[in-house]
């Protein structure tokens, strides 16, 4: 069971830096540059908006089958996108991949803290989960860019549904579950005023400078009419798909809000790292997908060291050193020039993956040991939830910040540059056809772009400082 449910990860992690690293080549086929945001947050998007469902599917049909029929939905997606004509087809599909990856997320966890009730033992079993993973990201670049670089990038998607048809057939016929009944109804309009609420309102930041003010606006504001609606819903279902009680628990609130920010943060630096290599330093896909390969040795590594940190300096010291690690790598990226080598990059890509794999761990455990046992699968849930959207949120708005500093920097640029022309920078292939005099000003309006964005990661990370010391005067001490 348990290696079924490992290799759903690796499934995951190859996923999770193929796509990074093939993205460049994505846009430039499909024209997508504009939409290098919404390709992100899309999958974000189907993600999280199901996440608190999956959970509930495990109570109904039992983890073993929800987690199944996700791995179904996540190969279709991969599968879909593959073969997308256009950059509409291959959003579509990868929402698709999204719904199927909320449920590979979060049932697995669930049932590691089922199976693994020793808080310890449960430690050393995401100390594997985070390592296989790391084991895939440092796979997944270099498989990925040997195939965009040798084949296309359609058959980085295909990959994924042998593994999946695996994984499917270890967990069938390995995992025995005791599935037990429930009485309660189902929570039909909770369900409904969660995925409808979510989506309008990240939609609506989606097409922040794409879309009329009028769209935007009301999508956020139908948004926010129907999750208020959700939250008074939910006080009266029997069964809630969100039970409100969870939030009267500061500890829980505070872990929350850390995963949110931290996640909201750390996207910036995993999508923009890449783009930076192909885009800024005219290197192959498979150069590109390098840079992650320092960023998954450090993550293992700090997956691997989050137990002892957590045991000398608490939860908070902790994820303190998380955030400092991760800051460092941004502020590296806002201050670097942009021919900033590529020896540079996996520098600062190490300090970054060693805060993820660090955090992750840490603020996983913390949230199963800050909840009640009747409450621990809801709120292994919420936390992946409350992870993605900040992810989703963060990755619109840093879409729409690039889209502002491309626009600007093709209207000064007197009708020299297009924004056609930028899509073809962001891919080493496509850029050597582009006028080769304007490749430093078109680098340069690229390079704005992720300054920005990295500047707005840092303040995130200020905030996640704060909240942290909050956690530390509210902290329980761990068993």
């Amino acid at each position: 069971m348990t290696i079924g449910l490992l290799l759903a990860n690796v499934m995951s992690g190859l996923d999770a830096t193929i796509i990074n690293t093939a993205l460049p080549a994505i846009i430039a086929d499909l024209h997508g540059i504009s939409c290098m945001g919404l390709i992100v947050s899309v999958f974000l998007l189907g993600m999280s908006v199901f996440t608190l469902l999956w959970s509930k599917f495990g109570e109904r049909m039992g983890n073993k089958k929800a987690f199944e029929l996700a791995v179904v939905l996540f190969i279709a997606g991969s599968a879909l996108e593959g073969l997308s004509p256009d950059i509409l087809f291959f959003v579509c599909a990868r929402m698709l991949m999204g719904i199927g990856a909320g449920g590979l997320g979060a049932i697995p966890y669930i049932i590691f803290g089922n199976v693994y009730e020793n808080l310890h033992t449960r430690s050393i079993i995401l100390g594997f989960v985070s390592a296989v993973y790391g084991a895939a990201s440092i796979t997944g670049p270099l498989v990925g860019g040997l195939i965009v670089d040798s084949f296309s990038w359609h058959w980085i998607f295909y990959i994924n549904v042998p593994i999946g048809l695996l994984i499917i057939v270890i967990i069938h016929f390995s995992y025995k579950e005791k599935i037990e009944s429930v009485d309660k109804k189902v929570d039909w309009l909770g369900s409904f005023l969660l995925v409808s609420g979510l989506t309008c309102i990240l939609m609506g930041i989606q097409v922040i400078g794409n879309e009329s003010e009028t769209l935007v606006i009301g999508l956020i504001v139908s948004g926010i009419i129907l999750c208020f609606c959700l939250v008074q819903a939910e006080k009266k279902a029997s069964d809630p798909v969100m039970p409100l009680h969870i939030f009267k628990d500061r500890l829980l609130v505070l872990d929350f809000a850390l995963f949110a920010v931290i996640w909201g943060a750390s996207i910036a630096f995993n999508t923009y790292i890449p783009l930076w290599a192909q885009g800024l330093l005219g290197m192959s896909a498979l150069m590109g997908g390098l840079t992650q390969i320092p960023a998954s040795v450090f993550d293992f590594a700090g997956s691997q060291l989050s137990a002892s940190i957590r045991e000398r300096w608490s939860f908070a010291g902790a994820v303190n050193l998380g955030i400092l690690s991760l800051a460092v790598a941004e502020f590296g990226l806002l201050v670097a020039k942009s021919s900033a080598s590529f020896v540079f990059l996996c520098i600062v890509a190490a300090f970054g993956g060693f805060s993820v794999g660090l955090i992750f761990n840490v603020l996983q455990i913390k949230v199963q040991y800050d909840s009640s046992k009747q409450d621990m699968a809801v709120a292994t849930s919420f936390s992946f939830l409350i992870r993605i959207l900040g992810q989703t949120l963060m990755a619109s708005i840093y879409g729409v910040l690039m889209n502002v500093a491309l626009n600007r920097g093709v209207e000064r640029s007197g009708g020299k540059i297009t924004l056609e022309m930028m899509n073809k920078l962001s891919d080493a292939k496509s850029s050597k056809n582009l006028p080769q005099e304007l490749l430093p000003q078109m680098r340069a309006i690229m390079h704005s772009g992720i300054q920005i964005i990295m500047m707005v990661a840092l303040m995130l990370l200020v905030l996640a400082f704060y909240l942290n010391i909050k956690c530390k005067k509210a902290e329980k001490k761990p068993s």
